[in-house]
């Protein structure tokens, strides 16, 4: 059993205290939807890396696994670069606050570059960099915390793909 699994079973029985315990200005994102994109993510710890990729056969990019996620597991179709989903309209949220299913951007002097999605106990799911694949690293890891810039609740703001009105 790989360690993203063994961490895929203990956060399991901590999801729902994580969610019934959560009290925020912001609410906490829909808790199917939010189960649903965080299954689905971690379910895809371990696929490869690949600048421009947006599906499991093509591998990721950080952008494109979190579109991907989002558009399948909860019908919430958002931009295709990092730096347009950070630009969607939705409430930013404490990191005391944060959340399974929300997003977490990275970058330097405010130039977002990266987008991860957040599962729980201080851990996220993303495509990091070519050569790598998928997987779940520390919020509070050296890198990550010198480069986290915000995070933003998008699950409740969003429209199913379904519900949006076609060109």
């Amino acid at each position: 059993m790989t360690g993203a699994q063994r961490w895929l079973i203990r956060f399991s029985a901590l999801a729902p205290a994580l969610w019934l315990g959560a009290c925020a200005t912001t609410p906490p994102p829909p808790a199917q939807a939010a189960n649903d994109v965080l299954f689905h993510a971690i379910g895809l710890v371990g696929t490869p890396y690949r600048w421009g990729g947006n599906t499991p056969q093509s591998g990721f990019d950080c952008s494109g696994l979190v579109d991907y996620v989002f558009r399948t597991s909860a019908g919430v179709v958002l931009p295709r670069r990092s730096g347009e989903i950070a630009d969607v309209d939705a409430p930013r949220i404490k990191t005391d606050r944060l959340a399974p299913g929300d997003l977490l951007f990275f970058g330097s002097r405010r130039h977002v570059n990266h987008v991860a999605i957040y599962v729980g106990e201080g851990r996220f799911v993303h495509a990091p960099n070519a050569g790598g694949t998928v997987r779940l690293d520390q919020l509070d890891g050296d890198y990550w915390r010198t480069h986290f810039l915000y995070a933003k609740r998008v699950l409740e703001w969003h429209a199913p793909a379904n519900a949006v009105a076609a060109d």
